[in-house]
């Protein structure tokens, strides 16, 4: 179920973002009065879902859901039509056009794309705010992934600056150690204030080692609710406990005691409870799975989010200055994959990671604010100078309009083979990825 909740959020989020894409194509291209033959939700080789002309354009949804396409009128794409080609120069084609008109029917899928994300997260502010877990309220530090130790933080530490200033958001740090080249990060550990250097070495273990993160939130263990049959029920412990030592040793922190509970597998070890102001001593039994049924109270219990409310008139610059943000850091992103020490281009991923990334249940604001984010992946991805790419169009217009000389057919047709041969590999790359992410 989980599997197919994913794959429904992933498939509506990429239907609309092709149809918004390339309607961007259709609006300008109708806009200068180009005829539009197709317009395809999906590719369709060999064959149609459906299909229904109005007008001139012949609307239809293809079966292989890996993207979309306009197929406008007397331009080489990746239709390769050429026999149109070899016809005279009609006046409604493509080929008839300035070129600052071909320029923006080009750029039009990628502005579609930026609109709609700018507009998708000023609707998210306005219905939902913005919700984040401010750095000085990460009261009780940070449980650290192996990564992270590794980098040279330690469980407990509690972050106070980046390069000696102070951040506002947690979540900003894993993403300006990623993405800023910062130099490094001070904690406060055991009452001391600790410098810990970053440099591109640990950037490249980060992104090595992605899965794990970086660190999380320390929070403590207080019971929230039993599973059914739950051994610690059955031993007496109550709703609101708070698990303060194991065996005898004060343990405080939800790590700390969940990887006690490890350790221990199949025995009955003793917990030191806090309810209300009385301390209790229970004899509770851990099973072969290294649990004993409880599961406990959320983060939000012990630290303190706050919410940025929006009126509308306020969401919208927010909104579209989110945007431009979030084109900013996938840009960084994007940057990685070309330093060959930190081998990005290992983490590139297909379709598998994208769908990953929804949530296991439908949850509208988490749906919305990935279709944004992938809007954006969408644009830039669509913008970079490869041939049969709208980029590739576009640098190709860009060396008519200064040079005055317009490139000849075969040349296009050309450029758009080797295009369509690069786009190719890399989809196939990134997908080759997941897959061997699978078996690891």
């Amino acid at each position: 179920m989980v599997i197919l909740t994913k794959a429904a959020q992933l498939i509506l989020s990429l239907s609309i973002l092709v149809v918004v894409h390339e309607f961007g194509h259709f609006a300008f291209a109708r806009l200068f009065k180009t005829r539009v033959e197709k317009f395809r939700l999906f590719f369709d080789p060999w064959f149609t879902i459906w299909k229904k002309k109005i007008g001139e354009t012949e609307y239809g949804i293809g079966w292989l859901p890996l993207g979309g396409y306009v197929k406008i009128s007397g331009m080489i794409d990746e239709s390769m039509d050429k026999e149109q080609m070899k016809q005279p120069v009609q006046p409604h084609e493509f080929r008839a056009k300035p070129a600052w008109q071909r320029l923006l029917i080009m750029v039009g899928g990628v502005l579609f794309n930026l609109l709609l994300a700018g507009l998708i997260y000023t609707m998210v502010l306005w219905k939902w705010g913005d919700a984040y877990l401010p750095l000085e309220n990460v009261t009780y530090g940070v449980v650290c992934s192996e990564t992270a130790k590794e980098i040279g933080f330690q469980d407990g530490d509690i972050i106070l600056q980046v390069d000696g200033k102070e951040v506002e958001g947690f979540h900003e740090i894993s993403s300006k150690l990623l993405l800023d080249g910062i130099q490094s990060i001070t904690v406060k550990r055991n009452n001391q204030t600790v410098e810990i250097p970053v440099n591109e070495d640990h950037v490249a273990l980060l992104i090595q080692n992605s899965k794990s993160g970086l660190f999380i939130p320390r929070v403590p263990f207080e019971v929230d609710k039993f599973v059914d049959g739950s051994g610690a029920k059955k031993a007496g412990m109550l709703t609101d406990d708070r698990i303060i030592g194991v065996n005898g040793k004060p343990m405080l922190f939800y790590d700390q005691i969940v990887k006690e509970l490890s350790n221990n597998k199949d025995q009955e070890i003793n917990f030191t409870l806090l309810r209300g102001v009385d301390s209790i001593q229970l004899a509770v039994p851990v099973n072969e799975n290294g649990k004993i049924g409880v599961y406990p109270k959320p983060i939000a219990n012990y630290l303190t989010f706050e919410t940025i409310d929006y009126s509308l008139a306020q969401a919208v610059p927010a909104g579209f200055s989110k945007g431009v943000d979030e084109v900013k850091s996938y840009l960084k992103q994007l940057r990685l994959l070309f330093s060959p020490k930190t081998k990005a281009y290992e983490s590139l991923g297909g379709f598998i990671t994208i769908g990953s990334i929804f949530p296991s249940s439908w949850d509208w604001q988490s749906f919305w604010n990935l279709t944004a984010f992938i809007s954006i992946i969408l644009a830039v991805m669509n913008i970079l100078p490869i041939p049969a790419l709208d980029g590739g169009h576009v640098m190709i217009l860009f060396y008519e309009m200064v040079s005055g000389k317009k490139p000849s057919e075969k040349f296009l047709e050309y450029t758009q083979i080797a295009g369509l041969v690069i786009v190719l590999g890399l989809v196939i790359f990134a997908n080759m990825n997941d897959v061997i992410r699978l078996f690891k």
